[in-house]
């Protein structure tokens, strides 16, 4: 029989799902106000990227820095910080008079957000050291995911049916307060034993890359690849990969541990997050614009064709936990891979007519696939790892699937634009079929993944990468240690 739950461990897990719903809820409910931005701010293609992909870029490139920051100055102190920045930066999302400006607030609801999601998961790992009680309350936190999905499309046609699409940022505000409060009464103070150094000069070169290589891709279908200002922010991008990847194989405590990509399994799940996540920020992006734009449906009937990838998200992302845990990562994968190209596929060939039906079925397709994705990603990043190890190896996949997210938007909505000739709605219908090729190209290269990173050579070099990281991991020998008790061991495996 499981062990119950206190009350009060129970309100700490609450308060760490509630930062979790408002930033993925945020995160997915901000597409579907896209049209509606784009109408009110007379804001163009590349700026409805930018509304997008600064939410992203700003988190992918501050994920990492904030487990450390919150290990080394209390996790209570920075989680509170970044629910109150999060929530005056949702406040000020929702009084934008411009394009410009919710761009710079959008950023800025990122530091918020980056300083919630890994310090809650250090706060639930602090306060349910029992192993069964970790699992169960990472299960919890890992559902709290698929609802923020489900919940997404749904809110946010009704809110910007009714109110408005500023609404979609106000809705933040109750739910901010009332876990300000709720951190205030309930989540004690915490440090790590041990806290890893920051790298500040690490944390610079992944944002002077990412930032110049973004603006590139999004930029440059209008001023074209070969202007001054494009070449230039590749050179530096490229520059600053080759900086961080020479800078942090020397430092004792990397901002990102290169020795992980030894491993196989672990680089695949990388790339397979970087990949899955690519699909669903082009997903997002291109579907929304299209039942509004190209089929002239209100927001709220958008928000209702979503619902089957939502639903299937809800559905089958503990399911494909359980079978990962049961079975291995290679089933989940597959079925992920495979899902999302037949979803790509049906709708490379979309118009305005196509039928609803054809629709739904490819959008519940991808709703398959994505719930199948993530579990094995986390699952794999962590197996294995020891336990000052597996937090940095669980924040790297989860850095990539931002990542992802941002060049997904990037980069389809870079060639949904390059392909949009003249203003009729069937203009975007047949531009975005270039974008859906991309997502039957990212399926394909999941399925490739599923199959290359789960073979007996590659779980072998996951096997000697974790036994050089323990070996480093455990204590020198001596006579102290008899008083010691044993190693922990590697962390249990859980979904993000």
């Amino acid at each position: 029989m499981s062990p119950a739950v206190p009350p009060r461990r129970q309100l700490i897990l609450a308060t760490s799902c509630l930062s979790m719903f408002i930033t993925a809820l945020d995160n997915s409910i901000v597409n579907l106000a896209l049209p509606a931005i784009h109408n009110d701010l007379h804001a163009s293609v590349s700026s409805l990227q930018w509304i997008a992909d600064a939410y992203t870029m700003v988190l992918a490139t501050l994920l990492l820095t904030a487990g450390a920051t919150a290990d080394r100055w209390g996790r209570r102190r920075v989680f509170l910080t970044g629910l109150t920045v999060f929530t005056l930066a949702s406040l000020l999302c929702g009084l934008a008079p411009s394009g410009g400006w919710l761009i710079a607030f959008r950023a800025m609801q990122a530091v918020g957000g980056a300083m919630l999601n890994p310090v809650a998961m250090s706060i639930i790992s602090t306060s349910f050291p029992e192993p069964a009680l970790r699992a169960r309350a990472f299960g919890v936190w890992s559902s709290v995911y698929g609802a923020s999905m489900a919940a997404g499309p749904l809110v946010g046609g009704l809110l910007v049916g009714t109110v408005g699409w500023r609404a979609i940022f106000w809705v933040n505000l109750p739910v901010g307060v009332l876990a300000i409060a709720l951190t205030l009464a309930f989540i004690p103070e915490s440090r790590a034993e041990r806290a890893r150094r920051l790298d500040p000069v690490g944390q610079a070169l992944v944002m002077v890359f990412l930032l110049p290589l973004t603006y590139a891709v999004i930029e440059a279908p209008g001023i074209g690849w070969s202007a001054p200002r494009i070449l230039v922010c590749l050179g530096v991008a490229a520059v600053a990969v080759l900086g961080l990847l020479g800078y942090e194989t020397r430092r004792a405590e990397p901002l990102i541990d290169l020795r992980f990509f030894r491993s196989i399994p672990f680089s695949g799940a990388t790339l397979t997050a970087v990949a899955a996540f690519i699909s669903l920020g082009g997903f997002l992006f291109i579907s929304n614009l299209y039942l509004q734009d190209a089929r002239g449906f209100s927001a709220l009937r958008s928000s209702l064709y979503l619902l089957p990838m939502a639903a299937m998200t809800l559905i089958f992302a503990p399911v494909s936990g359980r079978i990962a845990g049961a079975r291995g990562t290679r089933i989940p994968l597959l079925l992920a891979g495979v899902a999302m190209m037949l979803s790509g596929l049906m709708l490379t060939g979309l118009g305005r007519g196509t039928p609803d039906w054809w629709v739904l079925v490819a959008f519940a397709l991808f709703g398959l696939g994505f719930a199948m994705v993530n579990a094995p990603i986390t699952a794999t990043a962590v197996s294995g790892m020891p336990r000052s190890q597996a937090g940095v190896a669980s924040a790297i996949a989860s850095t990539s699937r931002f990542v992802g997210q941002e060049l997904g938007v990037a980069v389809i909505g870079s060639v949904v634009a390059a392909g949009i000739h003249g203003s009729t709605a069937d203009a975007f219908a047949t531009a975005s079929r270039a974008g859906w090729w991309i997502v039957v190209g990212c399926g394909a290269v999941i399925t490739i993944l599923a199959v290359a990173s789960t073979t007996a050579w590659a779980k072998s070099t996951a096997a000697r990468v974790a036994d050089r990281l323990n070996l480093e991991d455990s204590p020198a020998p001596g006579p102290a240690m008899a008083s010691h008790a044993p190693s922990p061991g590697p962390l249990p495996r859980k979904e993000i």
